[in-house]
């Protein structure tokens, strides 16, 4: 399955500044694929090592010595490794504190020697401690699921990604048949997700009920997670947020309420069970904006956000959505599939690197989200159909005069009255 990090990857190994990398991202990603995969790719050979899988690797690192340590696996992986032409994989790294501290030496006294460390729950174990992290020795790439553009990729359709890059560029209409088939893809993917296996499996049999199995499964082995790496007292906290995303992403004010996990429910209550789910990379805070100025971070409210699941296809899961909700028109799915649209279109964004905020002014007008593309504070409002009458887009425009705003709908491309129409399976291009 072709991922558009292995690029990086590839510019990471020939780096002349090149330092131990650490790939972080949600469990079940793809990590351990894509690295193995770029191993194999790139070098002669590679040495996979698993903290978690095989405890017996975690004696290895008494003696940090990079020396000590590679003569150690060298002996029993019954591997050679070389300088260069050998890639280092330490998975699960957070299991095994010693080798995290030890990508530190492996910077200062063996450069040469190439490592890759993967953590699924890296955060939570480096923010709780567990960890002894070699700050400014490593550097990072974060894994998210696949995107749009990925999932058309495992599609075979990279043809039509050219059509949509290109319509984008030029705010060129597709033709009628491209563009229907485009938003085909898209209500598909609202159901499948990014997750790797649930696309494999969906490319495969086009069975639905197989892919909410593997969705099934994934959402199980996180809330796993969140009772072997959290605090006993955090767990059932931990779980009931996770559950509740999704929950409120149905109601017309996405804005997150405690007060809607529990009656009488306070930040202080919930706020290290969302830090965990965060830190896990699983979820994701959007913040409000309390002014439009830059840096756009500088004015965000922490009391107000909005949060949303690192996959949409997960997002669907959670509450049972059918396969036949997002293909159809059913109008009691609308409000729910507002709130889908918006986690799908907020992972789309984040993938490509944009920081994102929303507005709201009073109760007359939101905007669904903020972001500061090239040197401009682009408005980005988000609409599940192709009706993209808004009066919220026209109070923001009034007031703070952008240079041009984005809406994201079923439309086809255009550029009218300075705003520029993306169909929502172009959100890939918006960066």
């Amino acid at each position: 399955m072709e991922r558009k990090i292995y690029a990086n990857l590839v510019a990471w190994k020939n780096s002349p500044d090149r330092k131990p990398l650490i790939l972080q991202g949600a469990r079940q990603v793809g990590k351990t694929y894509i690295v193995n995969y770029f191993a194999g790719k790139e070098y002669t050979n590679s040495v996979y090592c698993n903290f978690e899988k095989d405890t017996g690797l975690h004696d290895f690192f008494k003696d940090l010595t990079p020396a000590a340590i590679i003569q150690k696996l060298s002996l029993y992986k019954r591997k050679e490794i070389l300088p260069g032409n050998t890639l280092l994989i330490f998975d699960e790294i957070q299991a095994c504190p010693a080798a995290m501290t030890s990508l530190k030496y492996f910077n200062e006294e063996a450069n040469d020697y190439h490592v890759i460390a993967l953590g699924s729950l890296l955060g939570v174990s480096v923010n709780r401690g567990i960890s002894s992290f070699p700050v400014g020795k490593v550097q990072f790439m974060t894994l998210y699921p696949l995107d749009f553009e990925e999932y058309l990729m495992a599609r075979g359709e990279q043809g039509l990604i050219d059509l949509i890059r290109a319509s984008y560029e030029t705010n060129t209409p597709m033709d009628t048949v491209f563009h229907e088939r485009a938003l085909d893809y898209y209500k598909e993917y609202l159901f499948v997700g990014g997750m790797p296996e649930a696309v494999e499996e969906y490319g495969k049999n086009r069975n639905p009920e197989l892919v909410r199995i593997i969705q099934e499964t994934i959402l199980e082995s996180y809330q796993n997670d969140m009772g072997k790496y959290n605090k006993q007292s955090e767990i059932p906290k931990t779980r009931i947020v996770y559950k509740n995303i999704s929950t409120q992403l149905s109601k017309e004010n996405k804005k997150f309420q405690y007060k809607s996990i529990k009656s009488g429910g306070r930040a202080s209550e919930f706020e290290s069970a969302i830090e965990w789910l965060c830190l896990a990379g699983i979820a994701a805070q959007l913040y409000r904006l309390d002014q439009i100025m830059l840096p756009l971070q500088a004015y965000r409210s922490l009391s107000d956000f909005k949060f949303y699941m690192s996959d949409v296809g997960l997002c669907g899961a959670c509450q049972d959505v059918h396969f036949e909700d997002v293909l159809g028109n059913n109008p009691l799915f609308d409000n729910f599939k507002g709130g889908l649209c918006e986690n799908y279109v907020y992972n789309q964004l984040t993938v490509n690197g944009l920081g994102l905020y929303y507005w709201t002014s009073g109760n007359q007008a939101e905007i669904d989200f903020i972001s500061r593309i090239d040197d401009n504070i682009i408005p980005i409002e988000t609409k599940a159909a192709a009706n993209t009458r808004s009066r919220s887009l026209g109070i923001y425009v009034d007031r703070y005069k952008p240079a041009y705003a984005i809406r994201i709908s079923q439309k086809n491309f255009g550029f009218e009255n300075n705003i520029k129409s993306v169909p929502l399976y172009a959100t890939f291009c918006v960066q």
